[in-house]
């Protein structure tokens, strides 16, 4: 038995067939995703039917509401049948009438256009008149004596830096100035502010900024904005003379209500992991919000509208959220963010989009080292469409409170050079936005999004 046992052949394993798993052409993908977007891409007809048809869409109006229903047919148009909306809180704030004049000792009461802070506290209607005082630096506000600034009017002829480059830069390190700040100037008995606007263009159109009081300013003061050129004038008459302000502002704040974020998406075929985009839907009062940030939105229809047209399966969920009250609150960000953390939902990957649709040049990659590295070793992929700039570290639009989530951001890098002339500002119209840059920033954020799905 045993010599009959030890005669036998090993029985052979027949051979184990290798499962491949389908490796993509990335360099393929990306050009028949770019040939779609040129070729066929809606984003620039969209964003004429939001910013022409609809025009500005604030917080808290009819406007905004339009804008939302607008949205929703929009993606249900595209195939998309995964909808809905998020309340969130959305204080109201009515600009009102609002009028800025001054006057030299021997001269007559001149207009100078001007725009309120959003959410500023307005004169109730009656005039609010007073000296006005230049103060240009930190070092002059505290060589201030007690009492110097009472009653007086407070002008900041602050520009953003041309020597800074990066045009975001500038206007952050411009915006966060305590010289701009209205508690700050309140602090030193003043009873109102008037700054020069934060913007790139040398015109006369006054841009909006938002107002921030702090919650235990005794007096909350009014502050608005001037363009560049009646600032410089108003700099150079008060170097010679006294000169006199005369503000009247019915601008008021009744309460809060609640505006609903817009939720689309394509479900995952493979898990229900989610990549989400981000745009705000709303706009300033005043213009018709194409740069800010109607070319986000309709950048981000055009990511689903392109996944649907080329039937891209995607691994994880597509998800675009269209924020409210982004330009005088930031609930909506907010709002959104606190949902995720409740269902516990688990994000991929977060895409923001809100520089005004000019040319892309890269993403800004604000997430771990590793993370980081995995999208550096993509870059040859992204090269051919003009893609170059990784370097970048932060993501401050919509998107942001989803880092506390450890969430992985970015956001669309464009050329910005031109963007700051018309931020909220009326000069924010759709003639400003050109078709072929809006449609090349969509492309790219599609591949993103694309080349994550099939590795993360």
């Amino acid at each position: 038995m045993s010599g009959f046992l030890f005669s036998q052949k090993k029985p052979q394993k027949k051979p184990v067939k290798k499962t491949t798993v389908a490796k993509f052409n990335y360099h393929d993908e990306f050009k028949r995703i770019s040939d779609e977007v040129m070729t066929n891409g809606t984003a620039y007809e969209n964003l004429g039917e939001l910013t022409k048809g609809i025009g500005p869409r604030f917080s808290a109006t009819p406007g905004y509401m339009k804008a939302v229903e607008w949205a929703e047919k929009k993606l249900k148009s595209i195939g998309i049948e995964m909808i809905w909306r998020m309340e969130a809180k959305a204080p109201v704030w009515i600009r009102g009438r609002e009028s800025l004049q001054i006057k030299t000792a021997n001269g007559d009461w001149k207009n100078i256009r001007m725009l309120s802070f959003g959410n500023s506290e307005g004169t109730g209607g009656k005039d609010l008149t007073g000296e006005i005082v230049l103060i240009n630096s930190t070092s002059e506000l505290n060589a201030m004596s007690v009492g110097q600034l009472k009653d007086k009017i407070v002008f900041v002829n602050l520009p953003m830096d041309p020597k800074i480059i990066n045009t975001n830069d500038s206007y952050l390190i411009t915006a966060k100035s305590k010289l701009i700040s209205a508690s700050v100037i309140a602090k030193t008995g003043a009873k109102a502010l008037i700054i020069r606007s934060l913007t790139t263009a040398m015109d006369d159109t006054p841009h909006a900024k938002m107002v921030y009081y702090e919650p235990d300013d005794k007096v909350r003061i009014p502050a608005v904005s001037i363009g560049v050129k009646s600032a410089d004038e108003l700099e150079k008459l008060l170097k010679n003379q006294k000169v006199a302000a005369k503000l009247n502002m019915t601008a008021q704040s009744k309460g809060d209500t609640t505006n609903p974020n817009i939720i689309a998406e394509i479900q995952g075929k493979k898990d229900s992991k989610v990549i989400v985009l981000g745009a705000q839907l709303d706009s300033w009062d005043f213009g018709e919000g194409a740069i800010d940030d109607g070319t986000g939105v309709a950048q981000c229809i055009e990511v689903l509208r392109t996944f649907k047209a080329l039937g891209i399966e995607n691994n994880h969920t597509i998800r675009i959220v269209f924020y409210a009250n982004s330009e005088n609150g930031g609930q909506g960000r907010e709002m959104y963010a606190a949902y995720v953390k409740k269902k516990g939902e688990k994000h991929v990957f977060a895409l923001g989009t809100d520089a005004g649709g000019y040319s892309p040049r890269g993403f800004s990659l604000d997430m771990s080292p590793q993370r980081r590295r995995q999208i550096f070793e993509w870059k040859n992929y992204f090269l051919p469409y003009g893609i170059y700039d990784f370097d970048q570290t932060e993501a401050i639009q919509d998107i942001s409170p989803l880092k506390k989530l450890d969430i992985p951001l970015a956001e669309l890098v464009v050329d910005t050079q031109r963007y700051f002339d018309y931020h909220h500002s009326e000069q924010d119209t759709f003639d400003k936005v050109n078709k072929r840059e809006l449609l090349l920033g969509a492309t790219a954020m599609t591949q993103l999004i694309f080349i994550i799905d099939k590795n993360w």
